[in-house]
């Protein structure tokens, strides 16, 4: 799918850089300078006006832009700083004094989220070793099953069907964080029947930081009253009521005063990925992670993770010897990637690298592991 590096104009790091970070940092689309000045502009020339004339609304207008990208109805999702918060706004809304106080979910569930959890007073918590045992977990004293889509480490796809509907079965809730694949594999949490999903703009969607998400399925997002709420998520706002008095759909889950510069700037990146449609940036994914494993193992390097295209998300991992050290060699090479604890390197192609990039990146890794292996200098 050759024709996708049209869009490679549009990301000026392209032109310096091999950018394989996808899974941690999306390349900035150029549009997102241009989103950013016309913010400044709004504030410099309109000021408080501004606030009526688009920035209040932002939260849920952006919100029906990730709607569309994840199979969401209009006005089912709102945005947040970051996926902690918006995690912990769902949390607010349970309490674990009675018997279903259970937390389910898997040991390679992101540290953030795991924290929050934990830090849950009441809560009893349950951790599995992968997708199967979070099934297996979840009883009638389960209430929340916070569970990943696309697991950090590996890139592995998890089985999200199998998890809803085990957690449906016994009246416990699904809370799907959906960061590490909205943007590069597709997702429809309608059609999955998940209660909530999270996910930000750091990643596959380009967006940058300040921008994350959360959906509430709509027949329970009227059934909740978060306490970790905040004048946004009134019904009259600007009536400056002394009590809270709940706004209907995603409204509901908001908190203070949003971060407008950050939604002003995520707007580009999703542009982007709309327009090339997410059903075409996963089959350009499965090419590219599909050539990396075929050149890693023709380099005599370990693959860690599924060899299962089905169950792949965009991202490689490579076992190297002292992967941060080959980590800061690449970066000084302007190959850029990144290493975690356990596993080693990762890459991350988004529609915009070239399979000669995916090459060239392997032979530069090929050369500074094997020189490591015979203990040689690089």
């Amino acid at each position: 799918m050759s024709e996708l590096l049209v869009y490679r104009d549009r990301f000026p790091i392209l032109a310096e850089t091999t950018y394989l970070v996808s899974h941690s940092l999306g390349a900035m689309p150029a549009a997102a300078e241009e989103r950013l000045l016309d913010y400044a502009r709004a504030w410099r020339t309109r000021g408080v006006r501004a606030w009526e004339e688009g920035w209040w609304e932002l939260p849920v207008t952006v919100g029906d832009q990730i709607a569309r990208l994840i199979g969401a109805p209009a006005g089912s999702v709102s945005m947040h700083q970051n996926v902690t918060l918006a995690e912990a706004v769902v949390l607010s809304c349970f309490g674990f004094e009675g018997e279903r106080r259970r937390v389910v979910y898997e040991e390679g569930n992101f540290p953030s989220v795991r924290y929050l959890y934990q830090a849950a007073r009441g809560a009893e918590i349950e951790v599995a070793a992968d997708h199967e045992g979070v099934v297996e977990a979840i009883d009638e004293r389960t209430l929340l099953v916070p569970v990943t889509h696309v697991l950090f480490r590996t890139g592995e796809i998890q089985d999200v069907d199998a998890i809803v509907a085990r957690a449906h079965e016994v009246g416990a809730l699904v809370v799907l964080d959906a960061y590490q694949s909205v943007g590069t594999v597709p997702l429809d949490v309608t059609a999955l029947g998940v209660d909530f999903a999270v996910g930000g703009s750091v990643k596959w969607l380009c967006g940058g930081p300040g921008a994350a998400w959360l959906y509430v399925r709509p027949e329970l997002a009227e059934t909740l009253e978060p306490a970790l709420t905040g004048w946004q998520a009134h019904a009259r706002p600007f009536a400056f009521e002394p009590e809270q008095d709940y706004a209907a759909g995603a409204w509901r889950f908001l908190t203070g005063t949003p971060n407008v510069p950050a939604l002003y700037a995520a707007t580009a990146g999703y542009d982007v990925v709309e327009e090339v449609g997410v059903e075409r940036i996963r089959a350009r994914s499965v090419e590219q992670t599909a050539l990396l494993v075929k050149l890693l193992d023709e380099a005599g390097l370990e693959v860690v993770g599924t060899r299962d295209p089905d169950r792949r998300g965009g991202t490689v991992v490579v076992r190297v010897p002292e992967p941060d050290a080959v980590n800061d060699e690449l970066a000084a090479r302007r190959i850029l990637c990144d290493s975690r604890p356990e596993v080693g390197l990762r890459l991350g192609p988004h529609f915009y690298n070239s399979d000669d990039e995916l090459r060239f990146a392997v032979e530069q890794i090929a050369e500074l592991a094997h020189s490591r292996i015979a203990g040689t200098p690089t």
